[in-house]
Order: C-alpha cells, then sequence, then structure tokens
C-alpha cells in the first residue's frame, strides 16, 4: 500500500518512521517534506492533489482547520483517506469525503518505535478489504484500539497528550533526585528505564495497576509514604484537570 502524507509535521515523521517504509508526503513548510522522505524514503511532491492521485491510502496530518481547503484539492482523486485531525469526528471527514472510504485514527509519539498506542473510530463496514488493510497498517504502529467515534476526543487526552505528561513526571522525578545530590544524567537513566520497565510489567500483569502498587508499597513502608504525598499532592486531580481541559480547548 502507498502511503500518501498530506502534512510532513512531528506526528506524520513518527508514522513514517514507524512504519520504516518509503512515503508519499507534500507540506506548505518548504523543505520539510523533502526531510522527511531523505530520512525515510519516498518522494516530496509539490501538491496535495499530486500525493492523492499516486498514493493507494491518503493520511490527513495536517492542521485541523484545513480540513474544507485539503478536501477541495485532495477528494477528486483519493482511493481512500484515513484522518488523524484532532476533533475531527468521522462524520465530519465523510463530509469532507462523502464518496471516499474514511477512516478516523489518533496515534501517540511512541508509534515511531512501534510502541504508541492507535485510537480507531469504529464505523460502519466499507470498503471490507480496503478495512482491514488500512486497519493492519495502523495496527504495525502499536497496539490498536477501537473506540465509539464520540470517545475517541477523551481517548486523545488520554494518550496522544500522555508521552509530554509522562516526559514531565520524569522531568520531575529527576530534579528531585538532583536536589538529594543525584547526577542529572545517573538520575534520567534510573528513571527512564524503570519507567519503560513499569510499563512492560503492567502490560504483563494484565494492566493490573493496583496489584503492582501493593507490591511496592508494603503497609507503613516508604513507599506507602511516598504515594501519600503523591495524593496529598493532587496527582489524581492533576491529571483529571489536565483532561478537561484537553477536551475544553478541542
Amino acid at each position: 500500500m502507498d502511503i500518501g502524507l498530506i502534512g510532513s509535521g512531528n506526528m506524520a515523521r513518527a508514522m513514517a518512521r514507524g512504519w520504516g517504509r518509503p512515503v508519499l508526503c507534500a507540506d506548505p513548510v518548504p523543505g520539510r517534506a523533502q526531510a522527511l522522505v531523505e530520512e525515510v524514503g519516498g518522494e516530496a511532491l509539490q501538491s496535495n492533489a499530486e500525493v492523492a492521485e499516486r498514493a493507494d491510502l491518503v493520511v490527513l496530518c495536517h492542521k485541523p482547520a484545513q480540513l474544507r481547503a485539503v478536501a477541495e484539492e485532495v477528494n477528486p482523486h483519493a482511493k481512500a483517506v484515513a484522518s488523524i485531525l484532532a476533533a475531527v469526528p468521522l462524520d465530519a471527514l465523510k463530509g469532507a469525503y462523502p464518496d471516499r472510504p474514511v477512516y478516523r485514527f489518533i496515534p501517540s509519539l511512541p508509534v515511531e518505535v512501534r510502541q504508541g498506542a492507535v485510537v480507531q473510530a469504529a464505523g460502519p463496514a466499507q470498503d471490507p478489504a480496503t478495512d482491514e488493510a488500512v486497519s493492519e497498517l495502523f495496527a504495525e504502529l502499536g497496539t490498536l484500539v477501537f473506540l465509539d467515534d464520540r470517545l475517541v476526543d477523551a481517548a486523545m487526552g488520554l494518550m496522544s497528550c500522555a508521552p509530554a505528561y509522562v516526559a514531565l513526571v520524569a522531568e520531575a522525578q529527576i530534579d528531585a533526585g538532583v536536589r538529594k545530590g543525584i547526577p542529572a544524567a545517573q538520575g534520567a537513566e534510573l528513571v527512564v528505564q524503570t519507567l519503560a520497565g513499569t510499563a512492560e510489567l503492567l502490560r504483563r500483569r494484565g494492566n493490573d495497576t493496583m496489584a503492582i502498587r501493593r507490591e511496592v508499597a508494603s503497609p507503613g513502608g516508604l513507599t506507602a509514604h511516598g504515594l501519600d504525598a503523591l495524593e496529598r499532592g493532587g496527582i489524581r486531580a492533576a491529571f483529571s484537570d489536565a483532561l478537561d481541559a484537553v477536551l475544553e480547548d478541542r
């Protein structure tokens, strides 16, 4: 399947790296599409229409506000369209591309290393062969989760925004270690490896967060005191507020 990217920004680049195959792409920022194909292979084209003409699947990676303008160029030529646009539901996509198979995905930045989560909005069957091929393509990037379209924006707040949150959590832990005399480089190794290992452990344990916490935090022990400090500091409320903020600003 020849992939065409409309837009060659950060998430387009992460997906292209994760797929590890040549892409066709276009971007209004001078040089950005060319830089992408020099890294992953493929061809930087002069227009969105040319990408649509040559690709088996057009992946919309442009700004959400450009939906209609881009569709005017792409729709006459596209064979199938997948969108990663934030806060653009399936109905809006189908309105912009009425005669094409249309799919909605939200990836997360770790798809670059095939470790991300990808949400696909569940929709009615279109062309069975294309439906299967497109889902399989995005499943290459990580764990593919189907959700009702009305839940996709909330899911975006959980997983597409989360790499920045996790990076902030890691930074805060590293800084706490620095205050106690641990050099930043060694602290980063300790924290980042622990985060990666804990994620893998959670996967192998069926995502049972409570079980992991109970194994680490013995009653009245050091970890229990640390968890209590985090709860007093409002960690749950902070993440809840972050999700509300994302959904309010979409």
